[in-house]
């Protein structure tokens, strides 16, 4: 590793002068990647120890790594191929904004770039891929000032266009994909919930993801399932089956766990304050129900964390407003 990092040093100065110079922001780039920040904050927040946000990428890359591997087995190479695209196509992108603005390439392209096709049918043509993650990266992120401004999910953001703008057919495309025994159907990285589930308690014990969000959107949503299940077994339960299994049931199917664990817990899109997590995770899980159990839409998980995107600032507003009164009541 030592002798990887002199030769980084030693070609550095060479993006910096001449043609290389439009390049600066990719080396800058590869070099954060390997190695942690080589410099020293002038003003605070100083940085104490190296696990910056490049470090916290690399720990969702490696909880992914194994969906995206039960992905490849159940669906077949085409998934590499999609990540692919996605990545040839963002990169470039993000690329071009950066050198335009003179600034770094920004890390969240990697965590993307994997996050975008497993939350597509892997059928999908590869031209749609590539209009979604551009419409994502260009009109999610970069538009509001790139990695860190946005406050949509750039991934959910060019899936969402590919299914409104382009008209995706994702009925036909989600039914008849793969399933067998421990795995349930749909979208690439929704096949296997015992791995998403594992990935989730690795992310939360990294501190990479708070279970605040995670816990209050999937139980606001059980608890609904299991209400209506019991209120309506006609209308939302199963013959035969009790209202907990119903709502154990919903929890596995689609894209509610994969969502809850890879896409709301964003640190980017989501609250900041711990109150505010709470009523941005009821505020996914209860739109989730209500656009499953009450539209004909396929699939609820991603317009309700879009919602929950755009309602986090709020979220954030009602939490000060509740502690500024405790305060002044205990005052």
């Amino acid at each position: 590793m030592s002798l990887l990092l002199g030769l980084m040093g030693r070609i550095g100065p060479k993006f910096n002068r001449g043609n290389l110079r439009a390049l600066r922001p990719a080396f800058d780039a590869i070099d954060s990647f390997l190695f942690c920040a080589g410099h020293r904050t002038d003003r605070a927040p100083h940085v104490r120890d190296p696990n910056n946000v490049k470090r916290y990428t690399l720990a969702v890359v490696a909880a992914l790594l194994p969906i995206i591997a039960a992905a490849v087995y159940f669906f077949g190479w085409r998934i590499v191929a999609m990540i692919g695209v996605t990545y040839v196509t963002g990169l470039a992108i993000e690329l071009g904004f950066a050198m335009f603005r003179k600034e770094a390439l920004g890390e969240g392209l990697l965590v993307t770039s994997l996050l975008y096709p497993l939350i597509l049918p892997p059928q999908l043509p590869f031209w749609m891929t590539a209009a979604g993650i551009a419409f994502g990266v260009v009109v999610g992120k970069e538009l509001f000032g790139g990695t860190g401004r946005n406050f949509l999910n750039p991934a959910l953001a060019g899936r969402c266009f590919l299914q409104i703008g382009l008209h995706a057919d994702w009925s036909s495309l989600l039914f008849g994909t793969a399933s067998a025994s421990g795995v349930s159907g749909g979208c690439a990285g929704e096949v296997c919930s015992v791995l998403i589930i594992l990935a989730g308690v690795f992310l939360v014990l990294a501190g990479v993801v708070n279970w605040r969000t995670i816990l209050s959107l999937l139980g606001s949503f059980a608890i609904l399932a299991g209400v209506a299940a019991w209120a309506s077994p006609e209308a939302f339960g199963r013959p035969g089956w009790t209202p907990p299994a119903v709502a154990a049931w919903h929890l596995q199917a689609g894209g509610l766990l994969f969502g809850a664990v890879f896409l709301a817990a964003d640190p980017a899109t989501s609250p900041v304050s711990n109150l505010g997590k709470w009523i941005y995770g009821v505020t996914i899980g209860a739109s989730t129900f209500l656009i499953r159990y009450l539209s004909g839409c396929v699939e609820g998980v991603m317009f309700a964390i879009l919602l929950g995107n755009v309602a986090a600032p709020l979220c954030d507003k009602i939490a000060t407003h509740v502690h500024l009164r405790k305060l002044r009541y205990e005052g």
